[in-house]
């Protein structure tokens, strides 16, 4: 085969402000962290670089558990994790669809063997707590009990203690996303009794996209461990990949890990230690604020009550006579502005206007105003 012409050249990616509902703005430090030589999966070097990921990725999840660590993939990975290695044929599981990662989860339920109960909730609105009673006094048998704490796809987030605790209450495992939540807003894994959760680098931790941060706390372990069948995903299957990321000393190889995008998952979790959590879902809601005066103040309205608003994906109302793919169009070319379209049953209706990570700035904030502003004109 000969080689194209003209000759393919080096790509230089455009340089956006990151506004939608993932990938964030990714700081220079940890473009610069990714940017450092390569090293081996198994160097000792890069092991002491894994127990401090994991050190660090405990205290974003705020949790003890010993398996915490970044699936290498992105938080579909992660997902799928949690999934084939809790689920086995037959288990009935309980699953909250509130948007579109619920169903998601529901599709995750089907192709392990498992048995979905869906409780559904309007598009915007937040879970309901009493129907996940109801689901539970109508199905004693559920072994696993599934929801989407912050849900990309309308910005509402749920109640994850109250739906936790539920859950507990009638001996069923608890599967979490936070893919969106983690690092945005409080994701507190052992106060709230979460077994399993995953999240994702892109969105609030504001690194590349490419791993998927999990943690499992015991009882999900035991679950694991008790398993009468095998894990569907040689890949995902947890007791092969524990042999790499577990504990200190010896590893056996698994896979190759994604060498240089963990040293920027590194670098981006001690950037938020370094920030402290608390300071940082205070930035992320003071933002928030901003934006969503500024946009009020043109008459757009938001999807979700301010309840359950997410502060770090801002769900809003196009208004009348504005032309979604044309304003985003515009935003992109005369802005270099991303933000982000609606899906499913929102597609055409809503626009998702993230404020994740690094992209949580005032900066950020007066410069989508302006923008959002010239386009409505």
């Amino acid at each position: 085969m000969s080689i194209p012409a003209p000759a393919i050249a080096s790509f230089q990616p455009p340089r956006r402000t990151l506004m939608g509902p993932g990938p964030s703005d990714v700081p220079q430090r940890i473009l610069d962290a990714m940017a450092r030589p390569t090293i081996g999966h198994l160097d000792p070097a890069f092991t002491t670089m894994m127990e401090e990921t994991k050190t660090l990725l405990r205290y974003a999840f705020q949790t003890e558990n010993k398996l915490t660590f970044p699936v290498s993939g992105p938080g579909s990975v992660g997902m799928e994790s949690c999934f084939v290695n809790l689920v086995e044929p037959g288990d009935k599981v309980i699953v909250c669809v509130n948007g579109v990662f619920g169903g998601r989860m529901v599709e995750n339920v089907k192709r392990t063997g498992g048995v979905p109960v869906i409780v559904e909730d309007a598009w915007g609105a937040p879970v309901d707590p009493a129907k996940v009673e109801a689901a539970f006094a109508a199905n004693p048998d559920a072994k696993i009990f599934a929801f989407v704490h912050a849900e990309t796809s309308t910005g509402a987030l749920s109640d994850a203690a109250a739906l936790a605790a539920i859950a507990r209450r009638h001996g069923a495992l608890t599967i979490m996303d936070c893919v969106t939540s983690l690092g945005g807003v409080p994701v507190l894994i052992d106060e709230w009794g979460i077994d399993a959760a995953y999240s994702g680098s892109q969105k609030c931790l504001s690194c590349t996209p490419g791993i998927s941060p999990v943690t499992f706390g015991e009882r999900a372990i035991a679950k694991v461990k008790a398993r009468k069948t095998p894990v569907q995903s040689w890949f995902m299957d947890l007791n092969l990949v524990l042999g790499y990321w577990s504990g200190e000393g010896k590893r056996t190889y698994h896979h190759t890990a994604p060498i240089n995008p963990l040293y920027g998952l590194h670098e981006a979790l001690v950037m938020l230690a370094e920030e402290g959590l608390e300071n940082a879902w205070a930035r992320h809601r003071s933002m928030h604020e901003k934006l969503r005066d500024g946009l009020e103040a043109m008459g757009i309205q938001f999807v979700v009550d301010e309840a359950a608003r997410l502060p770090q994906l801002n769900s809003v109302y196009i208004p009348d006579g504005v032309d979604d793919a044309a304003a985003r169009t515009r935003l992109i070319n005369e802005f270099n502005l991303e933000i982000g379209a609606g899906l499913g049953v929102l597609a055409g209706k809503i626009w998702r206007i993230g404020l994740m990570g690094y992209s949580a700035k005032q900066e950020n904030v007066d410069y989508c105003l302006k923008a959002v502003k010239a386009v409505m004109g």
